[in-house]
């Protein structure tokens, strides 16, 4: 009977050696190491789910990040759907910038990313209802407020709101800081320059709209809730949150009712969202149209290169419709 022990084939002693080399490295890339969502120039690789999101990262990630915007310009967010290789890229990036509940696609890639640094804008500030709909009948919330015939739930469109845009800022600060460290006093610098360009941009827009003869507008979809809130004014939104959607003929003949009560002059339409609905009410009320512009992207046709320019051209053409002096 044998009982000798079975034979292995015998490693060679530099097998042995490569192989443990090998683990080691696979250790240190697993382990957090300092070029993890880092580009090969050392920049934390900053993704960020739109424009108003796009901007933070940038200004106030200034020189030691890179941004990619998941949202091409011209393209409406609210539809935007991820490449798999979008969505792969989430898991590696080192930071998120988004905003939860604008674009559900975002949404479920950065749930199941895995990324321990995500920034959601809406965490940082306060979020309101707009208007609610209640047995087919618009019901408003009350004076100075977004009302909109089919808006559930909280209004994402923070961004527009100089003074809570800040405070989005701050919270991103926060997150790009946690992932990378090293530049924390450079990113904290770049937020308290770029909050207080919006506490001057929130004085231009308080300035400039306290001599109005009307508080009332009406825009495409239902995203100027909180800039309205924030001045005093009533936007009238022809459709909801989203700015594809269709609305009813009540709603329609609510908005030429309106217009007459509250003299408007001007219906709003938008350079991403198809105008035409908004056309047809200005040519049925007798007024003229006009771009108010949500930032939900910049393109060619934006009137501004940047969340400044085309937020002061907002101004300027609601001082206009409203009848500032």
């Amino acid at each position: 009977m044998n009982t000798s022990r079975p034979r292995f084939p015998r490693i060679p002693t530099a097998a042995v050696a490569t192989a443990a080399v090998l683990g080691l490295l696979t250790l240190s890339a697993c382990s957090g190491s300092d070029s993890a969502g880092k580009s090969t120039d050392g920049k934390l690789n900053v993704i960020a789910s739109f424009y108003p999101m796009e901007f933070l990262a940038k200004e106030i990630g200034g020189d030691h990040v890179s941004v990619t915007n998941l949202t091409k310009p011209g393209v409406e967010p609210h539809d935007l759907e991820l490449t798999p290789k979008q969505t792969g890229s989430l898991s590696d990036a080192g930071a998120i910038v988004y905003l939860k509940g604008l674009q559900p696609a975002v949404d479920a890639a950065i749930k199941q990313s895995g990324n321990k640094h995500i920034a959601d804008a809406l965490s940082f500030t306060s979020t309101e209802e707009h208007g609610t709909e209640v047995d087919g009948h618009h019901h408003a919330t009350g004076d100075n407020h977004s009302h909109s015939e089919s808006e559930k739930g909280a209004d994402p469109h923070v961004w527009l709101d100089p003074v809570k845009y800040a405070e989005v800022a701050k919270g991103v600060n926060k997150t790009l800081a946690e992932a990378d460290p090293d530049h924390k006093a450079d990113f904290q610098k770049n937020t308290d320059e770029l909050v207080k360009k919006l506490g001057a941009l929130d004085k231009k827009f308080t300035d400039g709209l306290k001599n109005r003869a009307s508080d009332t507008f009406i825009t495409t979809h239902a995203a100027f809730g909180y800039l309205a809130e924030r001045y005093g004014l009533t936007e009238e939104a022809i459709s909801g949150v989203d700015p594809e959607s269709e609305p009813s003929a009540a709603r329609m003949k609510d908005l030429h009712q309106l217009a007459k009560d509250h003299h408007v002059g001007t219906v709003f339409f938008e350079t991403i969202a198809n105008p035409a609905t908004a056309r047809t009410l200005a040519k049925d009320l007798g007024v003229t149209t006009d771009v108010l512009d949500p930032l939900e992207g910049i393109t060619d046709k934006s009137r501004g290169g940047d969340y400044f320019g085309v937020m002061e051209a907002n101004l300027a053409a609601l001082q206009k419709a409203l009848g500032t002096k």
